[in-house]
Formats: structure tokens, sequence, C-alpha cells
């Protein structure tokens, strides 16, 4: 029997709630703590259910707001996959395959219904230096779940992603910042508590079904975040 996460359930609850009237054409939703404790889920399960809820057109935002990611001052084309991207500006920077392995996600599992994921970790260096680290966490079903064997296909998670039939329609992403521990710090070649920024970014399909969750650490005197919102 087919068990729904408690992410699709508040994507039902609230899409029945639409659909049908009882909440009226321009009015506001609860607030995400208010749906994260009545679903007991997490904050980020909130946020990915409204994000799909957006995607369906049941809601809306507000229009006109973007983002980008700049490499010193030249913006990556995050659809690309950064390898590609950081190539096309003319970066010199090279991409270090750390590893790929199966593993578990709880979080993942509360907000997508899936217990087993796919872990991809890279290191980027400009010359000897580090400049990001990042851990792409994908779903480990059909072809994905052989990744682990069977790599990357064209050195690409972009293009894995694609021929498993992943496509990516939107999510979100969160920045902060971190301090480097011993281990980050020594893949990275840098000092133990440098602070690096931190971006995560969840994407999803058509269908609500997580494409994948990247969590990056970044070199914030190369990579900036640009926001744009209204109408220019």
């Amino acid at each position: 029997m087919y068990m729904y996460s408690k992410r699709q359930q508040l994507v039902g609850d609230l899409s029945d709630l639409i659909r049908s009237g009882r909440l009226a054409h321009g009015e506001r939703l609860p607030g995400e703590n208010q749906l994260a404790e009545q679903y007991q889920v997490s904050r980020g399960t909130v946020r990915s259910a409204l994000s799909e809820l957006q995607q369906l057109e049941l809601i809306s935002t507000q229009a006109g707001v973007g983002s980008f990611v700049t490499f010193d001052g030249v913006q990556l084309d995050q659809r690309l996959g950064w390898a590609r991207a950081l190539a096309d500006a003319g970066a010199p920077v090279t991409t270090q395959l750390l590893g790929i392995e199966t593993v578990e996600d709880r979080a993942l599992e509360e907000e997508f219904g899936e217990k087993t994921y796919v872990a991809v970790k890279r290191l980027r260096r400009e010359h000897d230096r580090g400049v990001s680290l990042e851990t792409a966490t994908v779903s480990a079903a059909g072809p994905l779940a052989e990744l682990p064997e069977t790599g990357l296909r064209d050195g690409s998670l972009t293009k894995t992603l694609e021929a498993a039939g992943r496509i990516s329609v939107g999510g979100d992403q969160w920045i902060s910042t971190e301090r480097l521990d011993a281990h980050t710090a020594g893949l990275l070649g840098r000092s133990i508590g440098e602070l690096f920024l931190r971006a995560e970014r969840t994407s999803v399909d058509v269908e609500g079904r997580l494409v994948e969750r990247v969590v990056s650490l970044l070199d914030p005197d190369r990579f900036q975040f640009h926001l744009t919102f209204g109408h220019r």
C-alpha cells in the first residue's frame, strides 16, 4: 500500500482548501510555524510544500522575485551545473569528485517520503586552494540508485538527473554562514574557523519529487548571491 509522506499530506490538504473555496482568493495561508506545528514537520518541509503549490499556481508570492549566484562577478547559470557554468565563465576552477555513496536522510524522508538517497560530494579548487565544497543529495530511485557503481553521466550530475527524468521546475534556496571545522578546512586547504557562505538549494520536478538538495560551502570572497524583485 502506498503511504503518503507528511509533505504530500500538507500539499493535498492545502490544495483542497484552496480549490474548495474554503480558503478565499487573496486570503493569507497559515504561517510556516503554524503549519509546521500542525503537521509535525520541519519548516523546510513546509517551504517545500508551498513551493509546489506555487508551481501548481494555487498560491502566489511576491511577483518578479529571482536570484542568481556570481563567481568573481560573473553570473552562473545553475541549470547548467556549476562545473559547466564556471568553465563557460572562463574561471580557472577544477572540480574533484570526492565520492558517491548511498545514505539515509531523515529530513528528506520527512519531506519527500523516500528513505534512501544518494549523496554526491564535490570539491572545487582554483589552483591548490579550495573555493567551494558541496554535497548534492538525490533520490535513490530507478537508475539513480546505481550511481555509486555506475558513476555520473559524462561526469555531470545535471546530465545524470536529466537522463533519469528528474527535471527541475522550481524550488528554494537558503543562504547563511558557517565556520569551517577541522575536516572541511582540511579539504579546502583553509584555516579552521574561517567563515564561508552556506547555501542550501532544494529543487523539485513538476510532480513535486525531489530533484536534488545541494548544500554548498562557498568562499565569500569569490561567490555572491544577487536577488532581484519587483519590476525594472
